[in-house]
């Protein structure tokens, strides 16, 4: 197969949920329709770097077409190739990994064999009861079972892959460590699609990027492919037995955060750009339908300029927040939901992710906050609080009383009882500003636990497949940090599963 070399300069501000960063993301411009589009995008990823099919050699037929290169489309395209099916790849951006290459803390899973090898007692029942409070009880409960169900073989079926998530870590509303990540701990998001890039290229199935699907095709009431716009103006229609979506959630929408959310519409989004809903808009032009759309979640620290995700690692191995007055203000573990509304509270709207040299030693992603200038840092607290603008005084105080509980295994302030292992006495000492910004849509198009994309009369659109950022119902009303990236691992997986019992 001819392939050409795209390579993307500068840096992209990590292309993700959730999951599915930041960058230009608030425009809704479509990479397939500006080739400098491509130019001023950059990633810190292989995927930059990837040899992409050439659109010569994109076929007129495939047994199955996947909409959308991200973390869901391409565990997709992977199980169903294992199934013995025929599948291609069309990505509309210059570059594949979607929003999953900005995720950064890592993927929940229960009762894995990584949490056995440690010593950590986990259950399924427990990753369930953990992310149904966490949504305030209104998740898809049967999406959840099956997912909570599936999440251990997804974290085995990437390991058979070379992708091996061997570190764990912990995120806000879970009460043990089931966020896997890579062994270095560093972000999950760019090691995984560099990880399923390489088996997609070793399983010879075809990628191609700047192919934007601009319409999915029904014949006797059954979906058979696609039409797909690419080098800006030409277009192909191509046939397939069934078409897969994981074209990712709308958080780079402005029109559709103001339409479903409009006292959202001036915060900072964390999404790639190409984040703006096409996949629901299709899906719903079949017939298909949406819920939560309003379900939008404000992550609770985010750099605002340019906006970029601060993952939640870095508080699940030991970082606090500290308001202007250099004091903690809430259990900085809680959901992302209840520590947003807290920071909107302080002064200013804003607050400081206060961390030591340990937890940058064991967040490898800090260095890429680093690269980007977010980080401030001194030898010591009194320097760190001069150059923040804060008391001095005050913030010793707070590390103190904050270093006597972990010691003491109990915070006497907040009620915080996870990431509480290491004390934070370990120079330097750095702290990013951060405030809240959407990134994650738990909204979009209703599918069962085969994936099967749903009619409201609950009937399934034969030949339509859905996973990931793109549907809506697993989270209920707010995501739990590490459940996009195995929502997409275990539901894309499951498409491509499902699909090659639909063919066959």
């Amino acid at each position: 197969m001819k392939t050409r070399l795209f390579s993307v300069v500068a840096t992209l501000t990590m292309v993700a949920a959730s999951l599915s960063g930041c960058g230009n993301s608030n425009s809704t411009k479509k990479a397939s329709s500006s080739s400098s589009s491509a130019k001023k995008t950059a990633v810190t990823s292989g995927a930059s770097k990837t040899e992409y099919s050439s659109m010569s050699d994109l076929k007129s037929k495939y047994d199955v077409v996947v909409v959308g290169a991200g973390g869901a489309g391409m565990s997709a395209a992977l199980a169903a190739k294992e199934k013995g099916l025929k599948p291609v790849i069309l990505e509309k951006m210059p570059v594949a990994g979607g929003n999953t290459l900005k995720a950064s803390s890592g993927m929940n899973a229960s009762e894995t064999s990584v949490q056995k090898k440690d010593g950590i007692k986990d259950s399924n029942d427990k990753f369930y009861d953990e992310t149904l409070k966490g949504g305030h009880g209104t998740n898809d409960k049967k999406m959840l079972r099956f997912f909570v169900d599936h999440s251990a073989s997804a974290v085995d079926w990437l390991d058979g892959m070379g992708i091996k998530l061997t570190n764990l870590t912990i995120t806000g509303g879970m009460s043990v460590k089931r966020t896997h990540r890579p062994a270095d701990g560093s972000a999950v998001g760019g090691y995984l699609v560099n990880g399923l890039l390489k088996n997609v290229k070793k399983n010879n199935i075809p990628i191609y990027v700047n192919a934007d699907v601009t319409k999915i095709n029904e014949k006797s009431g059954k979906v058979d492919g696609v039409k797909v716009t690419f080098n800006q103006d030409k277009t192909k229609t191509i046939s397939s037995k069934a078409v897969i979506v994981t074209t990712g959630g709308f958080g780079a929408s402005k029109a559709m955060i103001k339409k479903y959310r409009p006292d959202l519409a001036k915060y900072v989004t964390t999404n790639q750009e190409g984040s703006t809903g096409d996949g629901i808009k299709m899906i719903t032009a079949l017939g298909g339908y949406t819920v939560g759309m309003d379900k939008i979640q404000i992550h609770p620290t985010v750099f605002q300029k340019p906006p970029y995700l601060v993952g939640e690692a870095v508080r699940g191995e030991g970082g606090i927040l500290i308001n202007k007055n250099g004091q903690r203000f809430t259990n900085e573990m809680g959901t992302r939901d209840v520590v947003s509304a807290a920071i909107n509270k302080q002064d200013g709207k804003y607050a400081y992710v206060l961390f030591d040299g340990g937890v940058k030693d064991r967040v490898k992603a800090i260095n890429q906050y680093q690269k980007k200038k977010m980080v401030v840092g001194a030898d010591s607290l009194d320097a760190l609080a001069k150059k923040l603008d804060v008391p001095a005084a005050k913030l010793n105080a707070t590390v103190k009383t904050w270093n006597q509980d972990v010691k003491n295994k109990k915070d006497s302030q907040y009620k915080r009882t996870t990431g509480m292992d290491n004390q934070l006495k370990t120079p330097k000492y750095y702290a990013i500003k951060i405030a809240p910004g959407i990134h994650y849509t738990m909204g979009g198009v209703k599918i069962n636990p085969q994936t099967e994309v749903l009619k409201k009369s609950g009937e399934t659109i034969p030949g339509l497949y859905a996973a990931g950022e793109v549907t809506g119902g697993l989270h209920g009303d707010n995501r739990i940090g590490g459940n996009s990236v195995a929502e997409i691992v275990i539901f894309g997986r499951q498409a491509g599963t499902q699909v090659a019992k639909y063919v066959k």
